[in-house]
């Protein structure tokens, strides 16, 4: 499967669905982002059952503005709907592949659960 461009008006509808959703924050002006272009390429070529998604954060500021996107590139991973992996950097072809792997072996009711609980104490810290 061949990336995808993300806008604002596609960017929830793609990362809150079910399976594994790739997304790569870059601008066309970027060396890092230039380079680690062909890796995330190639791997989308390789995981056909996950979504790799490409934001121009200079086509669509507001929303790399929105997650505070400071440095480029930045790699975000989403499964099911939640963000588990958020890391400014390109990485090498093997790095990308042990994450790929670790995102599937992730057991999101477990995950859920820790958002679930980190939310609560968020809450519970602006009430007091």
């Amino acid at each position: 499967m061949a990336t995808v461009d993300l806008t604002a008006a596609t960017f929830e509808e793609t990362v809150t669905g079910d399976g594994i959703v790739l997304v790569d924050f870059w601008a066309d002006w970027c060396g890092p982002c230039k380079m680690f272009a062909p890796t995330y390429e190639q791997a989308s070529e390789s995981h056909a059952d996950v979504v790799f998604g490409k934001v121009d954060t200079e086509a669509e500021q507001a929303l790399a503005a929105g997650f505070s996107i400071t440095s480029i590139p930045t790699l975000m991973a989403f499964r099911d709907g939640v963000m588990v992996f958020a890391q400014p950097g390109a990485l090498p072809a093997p790095a990308l592949d042990q994450l790929i792997g670790a995102v599937r072996e992730l057991d999101m009711d477990d995950v859920r659960r820790q958002v679930a609980e980190a939310e609560q104490g968020e809450a519970a810290a602006n009430l007091s």
